[in-house]
């Protein structure tokens, strides 16, 4: 079996040339160099247990949460009472069952905060099913494109051997050889040749697949650290929510911060639907990368044939630097632009402007301390 090494997007693999299904061992490479899946499967089951597991330390200051309730609670009867002894305000029953409805909410806080997220988890779990069923075929397609570009790169180093054994064929010191036995020296040289002019002509394709390689995990790592960031975010800003939010409970009992408690679980929804909004987001961006997936296999296939045609286009494929079309490098870097926009989606769901003045500001934070380093490296 003629096998080559060669460096397709990350790895390097043992294919055979014109293998028609993606062998095992390519599969279990390609997985354990580039990850099992665009998005790393382990990556975002461990986000969704770290999820889980913060979520437990929701009590962390309830009971500072309920002392200051009480209080407020004092004060707040003490305000209503003065209003009535001074007869501003009628008796009202209602206004005075308040506070303990939100005592009974700080009291039950992790059946509450469970039962605000739950309608965000169905969505989540929805818009989960639709992209985990989408990976399937995008990773199938992944395994397909990288054995087409190992075969492409093979044909590429073989044509360039053979160009160049040609060539070498004629010289003047190999066109006056025996005339006797000419056929059989132009046999021997070129069997001999031939392997010499592919490795060093496999230098050259290598330094263009190890660029194609570059940017094609520039433009996948841009994807996934986006991906990551968004559901971080979400882990930090719903855990700080559900821990210090009591504290909003609390002081919604004074009139003053009436609206404390309001704005607290609208900022919880708008956080939750992170999930939800983001495997929407990847969904769709999954359409994409499934189409340019298709593309980009169709023209490699009309790379492997042997015509004088296909011949041509690999001609000016390999003229082009890299031994990469783009268009899965273009939906790896609109993927990841796109989730960044999470956050402002959700606040066209449930308005609140706390969310996204907080991500602005981590935002503008992140762009200065990359500006800082670049300073110092200068």
């Amino acid at each position: 079996m003629n096998a080559t090494t060669l460096i397709t997007g990350t790895a390097g693999f043992f294919v055979q040339s014109g293998s028609g299904s993606v062998p095992d061992n390519f599969k279990k490479t390609f997985n354990f160099l580039q990850g099992n899946g665009v998005y790393e499967e382990g990556m975002m089951h461990f986000l969704t247990k770290m999820k889980n597991t913060i979520w437990t330390h929701y009590d962390a200051f309830i009971a500072d949460a309920q002392a200051l309730s009480a209080i407020f609670m004092l004060i707040f009867f003490a305000i209503k009472s003065y209003e009535m002894m001074s007869g501003d305000k009628k008796m009202e029953v209602m206004p005075l069952l308040r506070p303990f409805g939100l005592i009974m909410i700080i009291l039950w806080w992790s059946a509450f905060t469970r039962t605000v997220a739950f309608p965000t988890n169905i969505i989540a779990n929805k818009t989960e099913a639709m992209f985990n069923s989408s990976q399937i075929q995008i990773n199938n397609l992944r395994m397909e494109r990288a054995q087409l570009m190992v075969q492409v790169a093979d044909q590429l180093l073989t044509v360039q051997a053979q160009t160049e054994t040609a060539k070498q064929e004629a010289d003047t010191w190999y066109e006056n050889a025996w005339e006797s036995v000419k056929s059989s020296v132009k046999e021997g040289f070129a069997e001999v040749w031939n392997p010499i002019v592919e490795l060093r002509n496999r230098m050259q394709v290598g330094f263009q697949l190890l660029v194609t390689s570059l940017l094609e995990t520039l433009a996948l790592w841009f994807l996934r650290i986006c991906v990551y960031v968004i559901f971080i975010i979400q882990i930090i800003f719903s855990t700080i929510l559900i821990i210090l939010g009591p504290f909003s409970v609390a002081i919604s009992i004074i009139p003053a911060f009436r609206d404390s408690f309001s704005t607290w679980v609208a900022r919880f929804i708008s956080v939750n639907l992170y999930a939800g909004i983001g495997y929407l987001v990847l969904y769709v961006a999954s359409l994409f990368q499934h189409f340019a997936l298709e593309a980009e296999i169709s023209r490699y296939k009309e790379l492997v044939e042997t015509s004088g045609e296909s011949l041509e286009k690999l001609g000016w494929f390999a003229s082009n630097g890299v031994l990469s079309f783009g268009m899965v490098i273009g939906t790896f870097l609109i993927g990841g632009l796109t989730m960044l926009t999470v956050p402002s989606i959700s606040t066209w769901i449930v308005s609140t402007s706390g969310i996204s003045s907080a991500t602005s500001t981590m935002g503008r934070g992140a762009t200065n301390l990359s500006r800082m380093i670049t300073r110092m490296m200068k």
